[in-house]
């Protein structure tokens, strides 16, 4: 036995939905050719910038479609094996090797970025050769 009265009058309605408590809005998908502009930068900024270009397209659009998470992945991953190839050419300039190794790293970076824009400009996806599969 309750000792609370019921309710009196009609009952509430259900509360509608709220939007995400801290700015999370949901992910919408990009347009083709928005997705094809995107990756043709991303590629290009890693002639410029080594990994950075790739790793913030990947970390802030790796939701908005298939092509455009399928580009920032590779260009990752190519980015990031640059990187190790830079440190060990650098650690090998003692020996002078390591500027042959840091001159082909460089001249690589430029060539495969620059097909893999081309790939991307054209809408279609590129696999860099010599590349170590950090994200999959």
């Amino acid at each position: 036995m309750s000792t609370t009265p019921p309710p009196t009058g009609p009952p509430t309605p259900p509360m509608p939905p709220q939007p995400p408590m801290y700015g999370a809005a949901p992910v919408t998908p990009m347009n083709p050719s928005d997705e094809k502009m995107w990756a043709t930068l991303i590629h290009v900024g890693g002639v410029f910038g080594l990994f950075l270009p790739s790793l913030i397209g990947y970390l802030v659009l790796k939701d908005r479609g298939p092509f455009i998470r399928s580009h920032t992945m590779t260009a990752l991953n190519f980015q990031i094996t640059v990187l190790i190839a830079t440190v060990v050419g650098s650690a090998l300039t003692a020996i002078f090797i390591g500027f042959i190794v840091l001159f082909a790293v460089w001249i690589l970076n430029i060539i495969f970025s620059i097909i893999a824009a081309l790939a991307a400009n054209r809408g279609q996806f590129y696999s860099y050769p010599l590349t170590i599969k950090f994200l999959s």
